[in-house]
């Protein structure tokens, strides 16, 4: 059965999509960029502050479905510019202590809102 999951600590969506989608004991986050579900603007700043800002709405997407970091299997990132690679990296890998899900990360010519960075992740249990 297909679920629809919603949460206001994360953005809401902004067009004809959903934040995220379980079905089967999988979970399929949106792509999400660095907006503060607070206050739903933008969060400008550096590579490693959108970086943090969209790990956060991960986190309570995941936390709203019942998922944990833990459980993340796939990651898609999408950046601006592939220069920022190394920068990234460096704020990205504190979300992933342990075994890191696998990862695709593309250079995007450009993104939503003049984002450096887009991320979507798959979970499943």
């Amino acid at each position: 059965m297909k679920q629809t999951i919603a949460t206001t600590k994360a953005p809401a969506a902004v067009g004809p999509y959903s934040q995220a989608v379980l079905i089967n004991g999988t979970l399929y986050i949106s792509c999400q960029l660095a907006i503060d579900p607070t206050c739903g603007k933008f969060c400008g700043g550096s590579i490693a502050e959108q970086t943090d800002r969209i790990m956060g709405n991960i986190q309570n997407i995941l936390q709203e479905a019942g998922f944990a970091m833990s459980d993340v299997v796939k990651v898609s990132v999408f950046l601006s510019d592939m220069k920022m690679f190394g920068d990234f990296n460096e704020a990205y890998k504190k979300y992933f202590q342990k075994a890191a899900p696998a990862r695709t990360c593309i250079g995007a010519n450009e993104l939503p809102l003049g984002a450096l960075v887009g991320i979507d992740v798959t979970a499943a249990k």
